[in-house]
């Protein structure tokens, strides 16, 4: 039998454990994108965009439905931007079971000790794991490594430095074709895609509709402004925002500096990259009180991939964060 002294011992290390694990955890914002890499880049998909002055980096997409293929440009990629790390699984997953297990029945590690081993054994555990983890985020890191620079002459827009806004480039071109096609399937064709100022102005707008629409939760014009692909994931967030009786309102959106990244053409679909550095007021209210349960960073550093098939009309298709 468990002692009462024994139950409070156990409660304050599993309450330890969840502490620790919170510490650990990313912290995701609410706006749309803000948790994590999103959508899809045609073939450039599990590829690092060119590095901008705006972005050097970026994070990789995390959630797609396009499926890695064979021949992937960057070694090493997949196993980072197609597999995202769960916490918990195998080894580790066996050494916090065995070790939450055995303190809740008065074992683990230091089961033949008592009560306060067991607990001192956990912590040591849920220590030697967090230090596993962190070392394996670094070593992705390190794997996935830095892109190269894009070369573009750099100009704004508005012709006045003091304001926001892109920096105009020539379409960039691509090298070889790099696999995100199932296998067996031929490789597209990449070609070049020169990108003007209207192009910019309606990245830019596109900026401002998309957040306002999630923001109104408008899954119509979400779904208008996004491919299939990016509406599901925008419609699920907000599915999971009416679940906890929360919604993300969002204002103040402006374009504080922008550059484009990579612009390339697929057979008839043509892709534009585009990091964006941008002002933002992103809360989230308790439906029922209408009380600020968390205020979002005033700014945000993202990619924003468009897409759109030769002539038509550009419209969102992946979200990455910057760094």
């Amino acid at each position: 039998m468990f002692t009462s002294s024994t139950r409070r011992t156990r409660a304050a290390t599993i309450f330890a454990l969840a502490a620790v694990l919170a510490v650990a955890a990313p912290v995701a914002e609410a706006r749309p994108g803000g948790g994590g890499g999103m959508g899809s880049r045609g073939s450039k998909t599990f590829n690092a965009p060119s590095s901008t002055t705006t972005a050097p980096s970026a994070a990789p997409i995390q959630r797609s439905q396009t499926q890695p293929g064979p021949a992937m440009g960057n070694p090493g990629m997949n196993s980072a931007a197609t597999q995202r790390p769960r916490f918990g699984g195998g080894f580790m997953a066996g050494l916090l079971g065995a070790g939450l297990l055995g303190a809740l029945l008065g074992g683990g590690f230091f089961g033949g000790l008592g009560g306060i081993a067991s607990m001192i054994g956990l912590l040591l555990q849920v220590g030697l794991i967090v230090m596993v983890v962190a070392f394996a985020v670094r070593w992705f890191r390190r794997r996935q490594g830095s892109p190269a620079p894009a070369g573009y002459a750099r100009s704004e827009m508005s012709g006045n430095s003091n304001q926001g806004g892109y920096g105009s480039a020539p379409g960039m071109g691509a090298g070889p074709a790099m696999g995100a096609a199932p296998r067996g399937a031929p490789q597209p064709t990449i070609g070049k895609v020169d990108i003007g100022p209207g192009d910019f102005q309606s990245f830019e707008i596109a900026l401002n509709d998309v957040q306002t629409a999630y923001g109104r939760e408008d899954v119509q014009a979400l779904r208008n402004l996004a491919t299939p692909e990016m509406a599901s994931y925008f419609i699920e967030e907000l599915g999971a925002n009416e679940s906890r009786g929360v919604v993300n309102r969002i204002s103040n959106v402006k374009l504080l500096q922008g550059d484009l990244s990579e612009a390339w053409s697929e057979g008839r679909m043509e892709y534009a990259t585009l990091a964006m550095r941008y002002a933002i007021t992103d809360v989230t209210i308790d439906r029922r009180s209408n009380q600020t349960v968390e205020t979002g960073e005033p700014e945000a550093l993202e990619l924003w991939t468009f897409v759109r098939e030769r002539g038509g009309r550009w419209i969102l298709s992946a979200i990455q964060q910057g760094r």
